[in-house]
């Protein structure tokens, strides 16, 4: 179909700021990809998943080769009765979901671990942490004894590129009881959408680091 100059233009524009709206905050008119079609939507998508320079640990910018286009972060139409705020964990399709005004959500795609799978049901987030420690459970030293160096009693592995939690986490208690299920970053790009052998839910980085500010302590969260 050929487009005059001034159609193509408006087409660029309106399906970069729809995009862009998800970094921003949330749009209500925005349509899916499917729905777009569009041709400037990997410079939109490189865009989101860019270089974060001023991070404490300075991230760079995510190889969208490595990942299905499905699985990077977009709003979405999705029909729920859970409030607006909550936070759905699909783990059957690998997706998680946060819920917006008049029938929206902002998905994003997340990779399961074996303790990703172990737990579902309802809790909340308890507490946000930047850039945690990670203190890997009993259950794994006792399978990689070199563990033992980041155990509890040790102090835990410090922040940083290589930490298995990645530049933020969301810690899930029922009540007072941690359930030790996580969302977490990952440099790990490969496991988006995939089931890996250890952790909770891991995202990445850039997406965790939005659903991160986006939320507060004391948000619901389902996993189905």
């Amino acid at each position: 179909m050929i487009h005059t100059n001034v159609s193509r233009r408006k087409f660029l524009a309106g399906s970069y700021i729809l995009l862009a709206g998800t970094l921003a905050g949330c749009s209500r008119n925005t349509k899916t990809n499917a729905e777009l079609g569009s041709p400037a939507l990997p410079s939109a998508f490189a865009s989101m998943y860019g270089p974060l320079p001023n991070e404490q640990f300075p991230l760079p910018a995510i190889n969208l080769d490595k990942i299905p286009e499905r699985f990077l972060r977009r709003e979405i139409a999705y029909q729920t009765n859970e409030n607006v705020g909550t936070i759905i964990v699909d783990t059957k399709n690998y997706f998680l979901y946060l819920i917006q005004e008049n029938g929206r959500a902002i998905r994003y795609g997340v990779g399961l671990g074996r303790a990703g799978f172990e737990w579902s049901g309802r809790a909340f987030v308890a507490r946000k942490a930047v850039w945690p420690t990670w203190t890997p459970p009993e259950d794994m030293i006792a399978r990689q004894p070199e563990l033992e160096q980041w155990s509890w009693k040790n102090g835990g592995m410090p922040a940083g590129l290589d930490n298995p939690l990645g530049a933020r986490a969301l810690y899930i208690y029922q009540g007072s009881k941690d359930t030790l299920y996580r969302l977490h970053g990952t440099a790990e790009i490969w496991s988006i959408g995939k089931a890996v052998s250890s952790g909770c839910v891991r995202m990445l980085n850039q997406d965790i680091i939005d659903l991160h500010r986006r939320v507060p302590n004391q948000t619901p969260i389902v996993v189905l």
